[in-house]
C-alpha cells in the first residue's frame, strides 16, 4: 500500500482506506504522498499564471516527480528515511 500512495490521489485514498495508516512505514509514506498531491494541485493553480507561473510550474513539477520516485523506492525498499524537504511534517498522526 505504500507504493499505491504516490501513484495518485485514487491510489492515496485507496492505501488509506485499506487501513494501513497501522503501520509506521505505511503510514510515513501516506503522509508524504499526500504533501506530494497537495503541493500537485498547488502547482496546477499556480500554472494558470502566464509566463511566471508557467516557469514554477516545471520546477515544480520536476521537484515533485523526483520527490515521488525517491518515495517509491524507498517504499520498495521498505525504508523510512524521510524525503528531504517535505518529510517532516506528519499530517496523519
Amino acid at each position: 500500500t505504500s507504493i499505491v500512495a504516490y501513484l495518485s490521489w485514487v491510489g492515496w485514498l485507496i492505501a488509506f482506506l485499506a487501513g494501513s495508516q497501522e503501520s509506521s512505514l505505511a503510514k510515513r509514506h501516506l503522509n508524504q504522498a499526500l504533501i506530494l498531491n497537495i503541493a500537485c494541485v498547488a502547482t496546477g493553480l499556480i500554472n494558470v499564471i502566464p509566463v511566471i507561473g508557467w516557469v514554477v510550474w516545471i520546477f515544480a513539477w520536476i521537484a515533485i516527480s523526483v520527490f515521488a520516485i525517491m518515495g517509491i523506492i524507498r517504499a520498495v525498499n521498505e525504508d523510512e528515511t524521510p524525503l528531504p524537504l517535505i518529510g517532516t511534517f506528519d499530517i496523519i498522526k
